[in-house]
């Protein structure tokens, strides 16, 4: 059988990198900021462009067209050059090239107190060493063939500083991120070993999480490299090894984004998926809360995000290989135990039933117009979450027999009431004011998520919803805002676009509800528009376009997910 070609991708808009590294290859070099040349970045205390890597010929820079694979960036000048780049580890990056020269440089050029790089050689192997304040890490160059001509050794302040590297038979070197030292380097293994391992490990994780890809599902292994590439080793405040949302500037795991990717590791990597399902309750806080995010350097409890765990630990049991250990659900039990008290005890104003948001970003939804009358509000997706994260915490009571199933089961049929009861109306679901009892927009379609709860939803209500998803729907998939709103706007994040969190919650939904048809055409239309427009963090609802960050890994996870669903189900491609 013939080896499965690697995907291509374009370097400007994925980034450039593997599995385990907190270092990636790419121009994108902050929120929205895409530089002319390839920079080394470093995601080590946030994201940071480290170094800056410059092809050159007789000194002068040159154009170059760049492609990429998961083991192998490549600069090709005018077919008389090329340069390459290779993963050795996950702090390692080897280069070559031959035909054309290679400038690293430091990408701020401005040396203070606390900003910048300082450059030297190491007199011990003669290496050069970049030492980032930004990253708090050294950046050290050994050359392994060629020559290096160093600008700005030792300079202090505003200075050049750069090393060229060349060499008239071609050049190699190797650019290790280490702390305060490291033994010198040595070479184990050529520039060809290198890559064919890389590709053995990426092949590996492909066929772990996606052994059902076919060629109805073109898109299913560059979906897993975005997540292959966007995975770190524990460090700082992440203690196990996370999917970040991307290596772009979404560096940091989310408290609901984090789900989403288990959910696509689960059948092949079961260890990996619950370390993602888990990360963040590693930070849970004495109420019960978790925080909004996650990054190397920072934990923030400003804001959280919506209790979506009960559902997903329910699906995630479903999708792993094994059965979990009765050690692990007494952990997930008692950490999603916690999570819903912070609800229920922190969350409800005096006399009321329902829990509220604080603002729109604690609903992962930050700007939908639900919140435009009122940001704190009593949601009918917050509630809905809630029931389904209550029945599945009195059903693992019973399971590990705590004897706290009753109570649990009384605590989701008084939310249940109250969501029928306060929030809903002839008209369909809406919020309210948690503290001025006015009633917010219902243009939404974070109004439709309960349908997630309808196993314990009425028969009407459950056509009501499924009539509200279908107004929502375009060609592309499900608008987060009904595009003949005087609200919807094409690029205006909850607003309008397409995402990959509110389609799989609602697809499952209505497959829970029997609305099986419905289901299959929103997973049909939201797989065609990965395949056509990548993994982008949202999407134009109308044109298909990707918007923001291009490489999420939620985006990914969701196609997979689906992709995967549809696989075993015998469905095939296209948009229904």
């Amino acid at each position: 059988m013939p080896t499965e070609p690697l995907p291509s991708f374009d370097v400007r808009e994925i980034p450039f990198s593997r599995r385990g590294s907190w270092l990636d290859l790419s121009p994108v070099v902050g929120l929205h900021r895409t530089a002319d040349d390839i920079h080394l970045v470093s995601h080590v205390t946030g994201m940071h462009a480290v170094l800056a890597l410059v092809p050159l010929r007789e000194g002068d820079r040159i154009e170059c067209t760049l492609t990429a694979d998961p083991t192998l960036l490549t600069w090709k000048a005018d077919g008389q050059g090329t340069a390459e780049a290779v993963f050795e580890s996950t702090t390692a990056l080897r280069l070559r090239g031959r035909g054309m020269d290679v400038r690293i440089t430091d990408a701020t050029h401005s040396l203070t107190s606390f900003t910048g790089s300082y450059l030297l050689r190491d007199p011990q192997d003669g290496s050069y060493i970049f030492t980032s304040y930004e990253t708090g890490r050294r950046y050290r160059v050994t050359s392994l063939s060629g020559s290096i001509d160093a600008i700005g050794d030792q300079a202090l302040g505003e200075a050049d500083r750069s090393l060229t590297i060349s060499g008239m038979d071609g050049w190699e070197v190797v650019i290790e991120q280490i702390d305060a030292a490291r033994t010198p380097y040595t070479s184990v293994d050529d520039f060809e070993a290198i890559v064919e391992r890389a590709a053995t490990d990426f092949r590996a994780y492909v066929d772990a999480i996606a052994p059902w890809r076919t060629n109805a599902t073109p898109a299913a292994t560059l979906a897993c490299y975005v997540l292959w590439s966007a995975t770190v080793a524990p460090g700082g405040f992440l203690g196990r090894e996370s999917v970040l949302m991307s290596k772009h500037w979404m560096d940091k795991l989310w408290s609901w984004d984090h789900a989403f990717n288990a959910l696509a590791l689960a059948p092949g990597l079961t260890d990996l998926a619950l370390d993602q399902f888990l990360a963040p309750f590693d930070h849970q806080d004495k109420s019960g809360a978790m925080p909004d995010s996650i990054a190397h350097s920072e934990v923030l409890y400003n804001f959280v995000k919506p209790p979506i765990h009960g559902w997903a630990l329910a699906r995630l049991r479903e999708r792993l290989p094994r059965d979990l250990t009765h050690g692990e659900l007494i952990e997930l039990y008692d950490r999603i135990s916690s999570w819903t008290r912070f609800w229920l005890d922190h969350r409800r104003a005096p006399g009321h039933a329902l829990p509220y948001y604080q603002h729109g970003n604690d609903s992962g939804w930050d700007n939908s117009t639900a919140f435009d009358h009122d940001r704190v509000i009593e949601a009918p997706d917050l509630a809905a979450f809630l029931v389904i994260q209550i029945d599945v915490l009195a059903q693992l009571s019973d399971e590990l027999d705590t004897g706290d199933g009753d109570a649990w089961r009384e605590a989701g049929r008084g939310i249940r009431d109250a969501l029928l009861d306060e929030l809903h109306d002839d008209a369909g679901f809406f919020a309210v004011g948690a503290l001025s009892g006015r009633i917010g927009k219902r243009s939404s379609l974070l109004t439709l998520l309960p349908i997630l709860a309808s196993p314990r939803l009425p028969e009407d209500v459950i056509d009501q919803l499924a009539r509200g998803i279908e107004a929502h729907l375009t060609e592309w998939g499900l608008a987060t805002q009904l595009l003949d709103s005087a609200e919807y706007e094409s690029d205006g994040y909850w607003r309008g676009p397409i995402w990959a969190p509110a389609t799989l919650l609602i697809e499952d939904g209505l497959r829970a509800a029997g609305r099986t048809e419905l289901a299959a055409l929103v997973s049909a239309r939201f797989r065609a528009l990965c395949e056509r427009s990548g993994f982008a963090e949202n999407f134009d609802a109308v044109t298909g376009e990707g918007l923001r960050d291009r490489a999420y890994t939620w985006t990914a996870s969701v196609y997979l997910v689906l992709a995967g669903n549809a696989a075993r189900e015998g469905a095939g491609p296209g948009q229904g």
